[in-house]
C-alpha cells in the first residue's frame, strides 16, 4: 500500500495478520495448503503457504517467495495471488513465507524465518513433490533484500544450493549514497525518505552489519546462483539493483538486469496467463514469470 506519511505510522494503522486460507480467493489452475514449520532455535514457529499446479506430479523446482513491505508492513496474503499465479505458470511450487516484522521483531528474525523456510524446502522435498536439486529464492523490495540475503547465507553456509534468485525493485543498501536515491526524494510509492525509515526499523541501531542483512555490503559475490533483477527508471532503489547486478557479473554471476524506464517502485502487476497483453504491468509480469520459469528450468546451467 503507498505511504504517504511515516512508516511506523503505517505500522500501527495498517498493521494485520494474514487472514484464514479457506477466505482467500482461489486461483484456477492452483492448488494451495497451510504449514507451521519450526523455526530458527529458540524462535517461534513459521507460517508458510504451498502453492503447487493442480493435479501436479512430483520433482517440480521449488521457489521460497518472501513478500516486500519496507521490512515492516505486509503479510503472506499479500503476495497470495502471485505466488499462485507464479506456481501455475513456471510449473514450480512455491513456499510463500509469513516472517516476523520490525520494529517488533528486528533484524535478525525475519531473515532467520525465511531461512528456516529453505531449509525445510530443501529437507522436505519430497513432501511437497520438489526437486532440492532446483530449489530457488524470489522476492520483490525488502523481499528482495531478504532473498539475495539467503543466497548469501546458503553460499557461506554450505547449502541448500540455489539455482536462481529472482529480485524485483530489491531493497539492498543501506547506505543510501547511490545517485538515485540522492535524487528521488518525494516519489510515489517509495523515496528516500521512506527507505531511511525502513531500513532504522529494520536494523533497530544495530552496531555491526552483517552483508547478508544488507546484500550490497558484502565484499564478494562470487559462487552466488544465477541472478534476475528489475530495477524502475524512478525508483530511488533503482542503481544500487543496477550496481548489485554489475557486481555479480563481474563476480562470473551469470545475471540478467532489466531496467524499466518512466516505472516507480513496486510497478509489476501479475498478468492474467500467458496470453495477456496490452499495458505495462501486464507486460512486466510476464517478463518476471517468464524470468522465473526460464531459470527454474534451465536448472541453473548458464545464463537465465
Amino acid at each position: 500500500m503507498p505511504v504517504t506519511g511515516r512508516l511506523a505510522d503505517a505500522v500501527a494503522d495498517h498493521r494485520a495478520g494474514p487472514r484464514p486460507l479457506g477466505e482467500l480467493p482461489a486461483v484456477p489452475g492452483a492448488e494451495v495448503s497451510e504449514r507451521w514449520i519450526p523455526g530458527a532455535p529458540g524462535a517461534p514457529r513459521v507460517r508458510v503457504r504451498v502453492y503447487r499446479p493442480a493435479g501436479a506430479g512430483p520433482g517440480l523446482p521449488a521457489v521460497v517467495w518472501i513478500h516486500g513491505g519496507g521490512f515492516v508492513l505486509g503479510n503472506v496474503d499479500s503476495v497470495h495471488h502471485s505466488a499462485a499465479q507464479a506456481a501455475v505458470f513456471a510449473s514450480a511450487v512455491v513456499v510463500a513465507v509469513s516472517y516476523r516484522l520490525a520494529p517488533e521483531d528486528p533484524f535478525p528474525a525475519g531473515l532467520d524465518d525465511c531461512w528456516a523456510a529453505l531449509e525445510w524446502t530443501a529437507g522436505n522435498a519430497a513432501e511437497i513433490g520438489a526437486d532440492p536439486g532446483r530449489l530457488a529464492v524470489a522476492g520483490a523490495s525488502s523481499g528482495g533484500c531478504l532473498a539475495a540475503g539467503l543466497t548469501l547465507l546458503a553460499r557461506d553456509r554450505g547449502g541448500p544450493a540455489l539455482v536462481l534468485q529472482h529480485l524485483s525493485t530489491p531493497v539492498l543498501d543501506d547506505r543510501l549514497e547511490t545517485d538515485s536515491m540522492a535524487g528521488f526524494t518525494d516519489t510515489p510509492i517509495w523515496n528516500r525518505r521512506l527507505a531511511q525509515e525502513s531500513w532504522e526499523l529494520y536494523l533497530g541501531g544495530l552496531a555491526e552489519l552483517p552483508a547478508h542483512a544488507a546484500p550490497a555490503r558484502a565484499a564478494d559475490l562470487r559462487g552466488l546462483p544465477p541472478a534476475y533483477i528489475s530495477t524502475a527508471g524512478l525508483d530511488p532503489l533503482r542503481d544500487e539493483g543496477l550496481l548489485y547486478g554489475l557486481r555479480l557479473a563481474r563476480a562470473g554471476v551469470p545475471v540478467e538486469v532489466h531496467n524499466f524506464p518512466g516505472a516507480y517502485h513496486a510497478f509489476g502487476g501479475w498478468a492474467d496467463g500467458p496470453e495477456a497483453d496490452g499495458d505495462e504491468p501486464h507486460r512486466v509480469a510476464l517478463e518476471h514469470l517468464t524470468a522465473l520459469r526460464r531459470g527454474l528450468h534451465a536448472g541453473g546451467s548458464g545464463a537465465i
